[in-house]
Formats: structure tokens, sequence, C-alpha cells
């Protein structure tokens, strides 16, 4: 096991020790498990420092869009559920909002179109109904063509 596994920025002893030492504090957890972390500023920074401590793999598609806005600054509501404080506060998530589901690029289930080589590689047939463009011919132009030479 390399050094940076053992103690690289996503490993659990980088995660362990920021949240010992980093001084943040605990906001809220989303459905996903995942928990959101507020801080004091950076040096030369003026907004509080605002980051998620992903439950399993860290996949950025995972952060649902109410969570999403809180992390980037956008809203400073934090979402309803996530504290005792705030458990009556209406929720973000409208009806025709979708459930999260995992970035499938790179697996066997990643959208293929039809044509795709590993799809079949089989396009659909054309439909006739395509006309290619010709530019516009005058008069000079035809007569060029059928002497050969500029008039």
């Amino acid at each position: 096991m390399s050094i940076f596994r053992l103690f690289g920025v996503m490993s659990p002893a980088y995660t362990a020790l920021s949240r010992l030492w980093g001084g943040a504090k605990k906001i809220g957890e989303d459905t996903f498990g995942n928990c959101y972390y507020q801080a004091k500023p950076r040096k030369g920074y003026s907004k509080p420092r605002r980051f998620v401590y992903y439950k399993g793999a860290p996949e950025a598609t995972a952060v649902p869009p109410e969570w999403h806005g809180w992390l980037h600054h956008q809203t400073n509501i934090v979402p309803a559920g996530a504290s005792a404080d705030n458990q009556d506060q209406k929720s973000f998530r409208r009806p025709w909002q979708k459930p999260h589901t995992p970035n499938r690029t790179g697996t066997n289930l990643a959208y293929r179109p039809p044509g795709h080589v590993l799809a079949g590689g089989k396009r659909d047939g054309a439909t006739g109904d395509y006309e290619a463009w010709t530019p516009h011919q005058n008069a000079s132009d035809k007569a060029t063509k059928k002497t050969g030479t500029k008039n």
C-alpha cells in the first residue's frame, strides 16, 4: 500500500484527521448518507468553505440538486431535513424531478445510440427524403461549363 493511498486526500486517514483538526461544523446529511460541512474561509477568501464527505465512492453526481446549490453558495438556506432546527421547512424537491441514478459512463449500462459499434453497429437505412444541396448556377456559369471558356 503506497503512502498516497494511506494518507491521500480521499483516504480514510485524511478524512478523519481533517474532521478532527479542520474546525469544520457538520451542517447536514442527505438521503444518500453524504455529510455536508462548513468551515471558516481560507486565507484570502470571504465566503466560508463548504464541502462534502461522500458515503462510499466519491461521485459528484451523487450530490442532490438542493445540496449542490448550497455547496456552491447559490443559496444560504440549508436543505430541508438536514438539521433539527429546520425540520418544518418546505423541501426544494419538485414532483417532476427524477431520483438519482449513478453515472454509467464506461460501464455496460452506458447509453449507446443506434449504430454504435458496441450496440450492434447497424444503423437504420436512409429514408430517401434527403435531397443534396447544389449551388445556384447563373447563365454565365452554365455557358462556362458548356464551352470550357468564360465569356
